[in-house]
């Protein structure tokens, strides 16, 4: 992440939990400059924010080595999600700060899996992520239209 104060939280978390976790203050291009490769990559809530998705999934196709896997959530661009994560989530409910997305910045299922594969990953797993705002929970459910969460693997 090259966030340090969301580094040094997840260092602390990861310390708690009693787990060996190696989280790194680093920048998406410095990692692929540096040819570093892991077993496993996510990014998740991140590709919505870049301004260079063609980019983003490239360097994510040289992180992930070969047997690798990737993981991938992000928000779809549908008028619902238009709804929901735009005008309900940052508008109106203020559950996060307004213009913290840009509607046009989300990708398709479609568009998401087409970027893995250009770039190495083969697709093998696709789900939708459904918020109840009464629960406080996220469920896993065929339902794509606002969040998705995309699986890969390097073959």
């Amino acid at each position: 992440d090259a966030d340090a104060e969301a580094v040094a939280a997840a260092r602390s978390h990861a310390r708690e939990t009693g787990l060996a976790i190696d989280y790194r203050l680093a920048t998406a291009e410095s990692l692929a400059e540096a040819g570093t490769c892991f077993d496993a990559v996510l990014a998740l809530e991140v590709i919505e924010h870049v301004a260079d998705p063609a980019a983003f999934f490239a360097s994510v196709g040289a992180w992930v080595r070969p047997g690798g896997a990737f993981v991938g959530a992000t928000l779809n661009r549908t008028p619902r999600s238009f709804a929901l994560a735009i005008v309900g989530a940052e508008l109106i409910f203020r559950w996060i700060p307004p213009g913290t997305h840009d509607w046009r910045k989300f990708l398709r299922p479609s568009e998401f899996i087409l970027g893995l594969r250009r770039n190495g990953l083969a697709t093998t797993d696709l789900t939708g992520i459904v918020y109840d705002p009464w629960r406080g929970t996220w469920t896993l459910a065929p339902d794509l239209g606002v969040n998705y969460m995309v699986a890969a693997v390097r073959r």
